[in-house]
């Protein structure tokens, strides 16, 4: 039987083949970046050539190492969905997602059943701290993120833009007469949408204007609550106001304006060659392509 290299060491070279950095295979394959490197120099002492071209802040295939991605990138992929078969539901239908918060509570959480109705093995754990992103690289599956972009090395896919509106309490907005009396109130801001109060007063024709003071949260519900409570005009999109239970809310404002931020999925490349993540991903659009 041919002799073939350690299954790490091919791991290792696929990983880096696809993210184009030693530092972001090696978080993804929970590696130091030296063992990573070991691997990598293991594989090329077997073939017996190089299989990158090294520069200074990244790695890249060249024509032996391309090829060798081409042939063997598929097997592995393979290999890896095979596995997963093996452990069973239990263990290979699990998705650990990093989403906000607002967006879980109000978009997602509702519409689950559906997901379970149509994958009735897949389990799903949200998680909703930050660093949405970083987590990719930390033991979480996939994200739903706030950006006004995603980095390129990622797989990511746009799921919905809003309009930035102006959001408070009946109480605030009797007192309210023209943006330019927000010069008196609070505005509630979340820190991941800073610039949406920005892009709203551009709109309005008062890009220098001042707010009493400007709050900033970590967490859409928070501010919402804060506003209800008539404490300050948050800047959301307007699905959140629409989504929101809360009848104390109104939006302020007429004037609206598309928001620089949208929400967008993301995941590792090799991601999507899970089943779990395939699955969810395929549901996820499916269901708001409907939606909208």
């Amino acid at each position: 039987m041919l002799r073939l290299p350690p299954l790490g060491a091919l791991q290792a070279f696929v990983q880096v083949a696809r993210q184009g950095s030693l530092k972001a295979a090696a978080d993804s394959l929970a590696l130091s970046s030296p063992a990573l490197t070991r691997r990598i120099q293991a594989l090329e002492h077997f073939v017996g050539s190089p299989l990158f071209e090294r520069q200074h802040n990244a790695v890249l295939l060249n024509m032996r190492g391309r090829r060798l991605l081409e042939e063997v990138g598929p097997h592995l992929d393979a290999l890896a969905q095979a596995l997963e078969h093996a452990t069973g539901p239990a263990r290979g239908m699990q998705i650990k997602l990093a989403v906000p918060s607002l967006f879980a509570s109000q978009c997602l959480v509702p519409v689950l059943p559906s997901l379970r109705e149509r994958h009735p093995a897949l389990q799903v754990e949200l998680e909703t701290g930050g660093n949405r992103l970083n987590r990719l690289n930390e033991g979480v599956d996939a994200a739903i993120v706030i950006a006004t972009h995603v980095d390129s090395k990622l797989y990511s896919r746009f799921l919905e833009r809003g309009k930035v509106v102006a959001i408070g309490a009946q109480s605030l907005k009797d007192g309210l007469r023209s943006p330019a009396d927000l010069a008196k109130v609070p505005v509630l801001l979340h820190r991941n949408m800073a610039t949406n109060f920005d892009a709203w007063k551009k709109s309005v024709g008062l890009p220098d204007l001042e707010p009493a003071s400007i709050t900033y949260f970590d967490a859409g519900q928070l501010i919402l609550d804060t506003a209800a409570a008539g404490l300050g005009v948050a800047f959301m999109l307007d699905h959140h106001l629409d989504n929101s239970q809360d009848s104390r809310l109104v939006q302020i404002f007429d004037q609206t304006v598309e928001s620089p931020y949208s929400y967008w999925f993301a995941c590792l490349p090799s991601a999507l060659t899970r089943r779990p993540v395939k699955a969810f991903h395929d549901w996820l659009f499916d269901r708001f392509a409907v939606a909208a």
